[in-house]
């Protein structure tokens, strides 16, 4: 049942006009002097209270998305609310800001203005506080004297807005310190996945933060994140630091209309110093633990065997040593390659007396016909020789088991698994391998097959610690906005785990499951009331999990986007179901400059031939010219544009001649895009310049400087924004392009996910080690207002107000991905230059 709110009781006539109320006045403003939002013009509205004394300071509440919270007439009519409660002395004189976010109009004709909500929102970053306070409180709040308490401060928004409070008190617990969310966004629009463990970190000292958190339990399920559970994560992880908190469920989903019902109360409550405040649950029980009937021995079935193997000491973890085994059917024929299962705690795991047992699952499974003979290598982690060993913990057992990144599959996949092969027949068919754990060892396995799926196909996952041990937090976010994998995965854990300093367990894997099926995984959750972080519950539902990973049916689940809002740009209404990348030209030197024209047809050069080509829409290519070019663009002309930064110089091809001529010269051009007055605007990379050249006379003109690495650009489709990635930084950014290629309102608004640096530190609860360097490179647009960016994680795509939608990975991860572009029947298929080879895939555009 949904929880109910406190004095929720008296909402409807807090939320009417009552006769003999004195009314509050409200006066409207456009503010469009930020400098940390340039370029943007907001509307605002000051409400105050009839009870206001300039003697007096009173207290102040800031709206986000202010006008909808203004309105007389709309879900949540504050100025009605305000001066019902105020004059019954329900909560003090308040004076309300209502602040919508800020608009980029366009200044081109016929283009569409950008909206700044998202980035001003979304982001986390002190700079929407500090536009608040620094920019915009001053000029709304001229000639009104508000306290300077932040107990007498509070911030209030709903859904993007209701995480941009939140965002500005835990920036600013000196100016804020309420905060009301409805519906709050605590998800992966841009990162506020992260705000749980944050906070967990605070519990030795809080911050003086009072915050009420308002969810419907039908709330949205999308690309960003599931918004119930985000909400009941955060209010889980605000009880455990000792915050002054409550959380309210109630019907509904995402709407303003419950929200308005419950406002009155949450005013109430905000306001009233000695409200009740949420309590820390307890769930856990303790059961009767019983084994499945498949994991008790059963004499009549042939028994495999146990061997332990040499102490492993590994190099890829230096100074480790650790035990290991390898469990072996009785069915296992050396001319017939074995199944391979992967478990990590292998001692316990192995254990025909513990909990697990699963030499007897197998055992039993296998005779059964239920899983196909499979050796099981068992492995412990890894104990540092130069520390003494604990008890039975292992001192690098969170190091190799809870970090992301690659390091433990190579551990695997180059030391382990080689001797396991040397001395049986294992199968190398992905299908046929699997990996496993609970706890820690669960995010191991699942780390193993999410970075390498070519060679584990199925994960085993008890009580998993997908929490901020090392970051394992990120991923029920990375999961909804990168490319589906192939892996197929088993998870079980209980309302009773571990609700601790690095994460609920509870919240974290339900979370992580959530995500899962939303991207069409083949996944099974079970879940239970009760129990603890322990085996009770997964090692009873073991045999079972085993059965459905191991199944040879082929998974079809049902992929359900309806949530997804109006432009919102999931990756699982873009891609083709059964469509992957193919390759449209091979054995090339360097390939780079991909670009299309307005039929579709597709260009790119070989940087090492050198030559430029042309791939017709029947597949046949022909070389049009003898260049090396960086940088392919056509002018609304349909003049071909090439830049050749050793050369300095930017030059025309004639496509059917292959004639070039010189368009400027002295610059250092790395990528271009072309106005749709014909003005060019180049990348120049080592000088950090955005430069503008008029190709009728070949002058040039820096039009903007500081990008570290500037190195793709590309319009949007209807030329009013330039979007420019950063080879060398974190971002790709946007600026407002005017008549004649003039740039201004230049924001970081494209957050690019970065790589993980392996032979950075692995630090126990913080995130882990990323390269800053998101090697940010060619880009391009559809026609739906999607953005590609190559980089050095895959092809970003970003929608038009900045929010990332989801990562391709490169089609070869170790060649380098230097560009791409949308060209072909329709201009449906994405065209990346990946090395040597260039690939193209059909798309949903």
């Amino acid at each position: 049942m949904p929880i109910q709110a406190f004095g929720e009781n008296k909402s409807d006539i807090d939320r009417t006009h009552q006769d003999g109320i004195p009314l509050g006045k409200i006066t409207s403003g456009v503010f469009d002097q930020s400098k940390i939002f340039p370029g943007t013009t907001r509307e605002y509205r000051v409400y105050v209270p009839a009870q206001y004394d300039a003697e007096k300071p009173a207290n102040l509440m800031v709206f986000m998305d202010g006008l909808n919270y203004a309105k007389d007439t709309g879900p949540f009519r504050v100025p009605v609310v305000l001066d019902n409660l105020i004059h019954k002395g329900d909560i003090p004189v308040t004076v309300a800001v209502f602040v919508n976010p800020g608009v980029i109009r366009a200044t081109k004709p016929d283009a569409a203005n950008r909206s700044n909500r998202s980035f001003e929102y979304d982001s986390l970053s002190d700079r929407y506080a500090r536009f608040l306070v620094e920019e915009f409180l001053p000029v709304a709040l001229d000639g009104i004297r508000v306290s300077d308490d932040p107990k007498n401060r509070a911030v209030c928004g709903i859904s993007s807005g209701g995480i941009c409070a939140w965002t500005a008190a835990w920036e600013m617990p000196n100016q804020f310190g309420k905060v009301l969310s409805h519906i709050g966004s605590f998800t992966n629009i841009r990162g506020g996945w992260a705000y749980p463990g944050l906070i967990r970190k605070t519990k030795d000292n809080p911050k003086p933060i009072k915050v009420y958190l308002h969810e419907g339990q039908d709330d949205l399920n999308n690309l960003h994140g599931n918004w119930p559970l985000a909400n009941q994560d955060m209010s889980a992880a605000l009880r455990f630091a000792g915050y002054q908190s409550k959380l309210v469920m109630t019907e509904g989903g995402h709407t303003a209309k419950y929200g308005g019902a419950v406002l009155p109360s949450a005013l109430r409550w905000l306001w009233d110093d000695n409200a009740p405040t949420d309590q820390v649950e307890n769930h856990q029980t303790k059961p009767t633990w019983q084994p499945h009937p498949d994991a008790v021995k059963n004499p009549v079935v042939p028994h495999g065997t146990v061997e332990a193997m040499p102490a492993w000491k590994s190099k890829i973890f230096n100074d480790t040593v650790r035990d290991w085994w390898v469990y072996v059917p009785a069915q296992y024929d050396a001319e017939k390659p074995a199944a391979l299962m992967v478990f990590q705690d292998g001692k316990r795991m192995s254990d025909v007396n513990g909990r697990w047992r699963i030499p007897t699952v197998f055992d039993n499974l296998i005779a059964k016909g239920e899983m196909p003979p499979t050796i099981a290598v068992f492995l412990n982690p890894g104990q540092d020789t130069t520390k003494p060993q604990v008890k039975n913990k292992f001192s690098n057992r969170s190091f190799e088991y809870d970090s992301l990144g690659d390091r433990y599959t190579k551990f695997l996949l180059e030391e382990i698994l080689p001797e396991v092969e040397r001395r049986y027949n294992v199968s190398k068919d992905p299908l046929m391998r699997a990996i496993g754990g609970s706890s820690s060892g669960a995010i191991c396995a699942f780390t193993a097959a999410w970075e390498r799926p070519d060679q584990f196909s199925k994960v085993y996952s008890s009580v998993g610690s997908f929490t901020n041990l090392r970051g394992g937090n990120v991923y029920p976010a990375l999961v909804r906005k990168t490319e589906p994998k192939p892996i197929r995965i088993y998870m079980a854990d209980t309302s009773g785990d571990v609700d601790n300093a690095f994460g609920s367990w509870p919240w974290a894997n339900r979370r992580m499951a959530s995500s899962l099926q939303y991207m069409g995984y083949d996944v099974r959750f079970d879940w239970a009331e009760g129990y603890a972080h322990n085996a009770d519950y997964g090692s009873s539902r073991l045999p079972d999990a085993m059965k459905w990973l191991w199944r040879t049916e082929t998974s079809r689940p049902a992929i359900d986007t309806s949530d997804d809002l109006r432009g919102d740009m999931t990756l699982l209404n873009l891609l083709v179901p059964g469509e992957s990348w193919e390759v449209v030209a091979e054995d090339l030197g360097f390939a780079d400059a991909p670009c299309t024209d307005a039929d579709g047809n597709f260009y790119f050069s070989d940087m090492r031939a050198p030559a430029i080509y042309r791939v017709n829409s029947d597949g046949t290519r022909e070389k049009i010219a003898t260049e090396a070019v960086s940088g392919l663009e056509f002018g609304p002309d349909g003049t071909l544009y090439g830049c050749q930064g050793a050369k300095k110089r930017v030059i025309s091809i004639n496509v059917d001649s292959g004639e070039v001529n010189v368009v400027a010269e002295n610059v250092t051009p790395n990528d271009l895009a072309v106005t749709d007055d014909g003005f060019i605007l180049i990348t120049e990379t080592k000088d950090k310049h955005v430069t503008r050249i008029n190709p009728k006379t070949g002058e040039t003109s820096v039009v903007d400087s500081g990008i570290t690495r500037p190195n793709g650009i590309v319009l949007s489709p209807d030329g009013s924004t330039l979007v420019v990635s950063d080879h060398g930084g974190e971002f790709a950014w946007a600026m407002r392009v005017g008549a004649g290629a003039t740039l201004d309102a230049k924001m970081p608004t494209m957050t690019m996910r970065l790589p993980i640096d392996p032979k950075g530190e692995f630090a126990f609860n913080e995130p882990p080690p990323y390269i800053t360097a998101s090697r940010g490179d060619g880009s391009a647009v559809d026609k739906s207002g999607r953005y590609y960016i190559t980089s050095a994680v895959g092809v970003q795509i970003f929608d038009a107000t900045g929010r990332l939608g989801g990562v391709l990975p490169a089609p070869n991860p170790s060649k380098p991905l230097t560009s791409c572009t949308l060209a072909g029947p329709d201009h449906s298929y994405l065209y990346v230059t990946n090395g040597d080879v260039v690939y193209r895939r059909k798309l949903k555009i």
